[in-house]
């Protein structure tokens, strides 16, 4: 395709990212990582009504979750369908366009949809570190009171903040909702 000056568009360079850079809400990241596990979920047997009318059901989804990680830490991705065969454990996989979902509101998951993509590639030399995992940080969806609340197509401006209960576990910079003190 040409621009107006005549010159084909050139494709951006990946920027690669590391697990601990992961933030809440955000998509477009790419990352390499090792599958440390992965765990079949069971979905639920009820019939899909969209496709009732349909002469043939959908096939069931297949859903696994797989920790995934890399030497800055580990969070869970959630795999769906062919996803699931490439995410064996111990393959090095990169995850393209991938984004943040908010798991139950409150934890953080790693997902590619239909507009990323997931490569098997050569087996990366790092160790993983297990001890810094994305996905158990508890998050809660707050309004900012001190800096005024922001009205877009009346919706308020809402962020994330960690909800940690080990003040170590929580980002530099975000605030723990609470702390328990025993």
């Amino acid at each position: 395709m040409a621009t107006a000056t005549g010159q084909a568009n050139a494709k951006r360079k990946p920027v690669f990212v590391k697990v601990e850079d992961l933030k809440p809400g955000t998509t477009g990241h790419t990352l390499i990582v090792k599958v440390v596990e992965t765990t079949p979920v069971k979905t639920s047997s009820r019939p899909n009504t969209s496709r009732a009318l349909l002469s043939r059901p959908a096939p069931p989804a297949k859903i696994a979750e797989c920790v995934v990680g890399d030497e800055t830490g580990t969070i869970i991705f959630t795999a769906r369908n062919e996803q699931v065969d490439l995410m064996t454990k111990g393959a090095t996989v990169i995850l393209r366009n991938a984004k943040i979902v908010m798991f139950k509101g409150t934890t953080m998951r790693l997902a590619v949809d239909k507009w990323g993509r997931i490569e098997v590639t050569e087996p990366a030399k790092f160790t993983i570190n297990e001890d810094n995992n994305l996905s158990l940080v508890e998050y809660e969806l707050v309004t900012v009171p001190d800096q005024g609340l922001a009205r877009i197509g009346g919706w308020k401006k809402l962020i994330f903040r960690p909800s940690c209960l080990v003040k170590s576990q929580c980002g530099t910079s975000f605030r723990p909702s609470r702390i328990s003190v025993n």
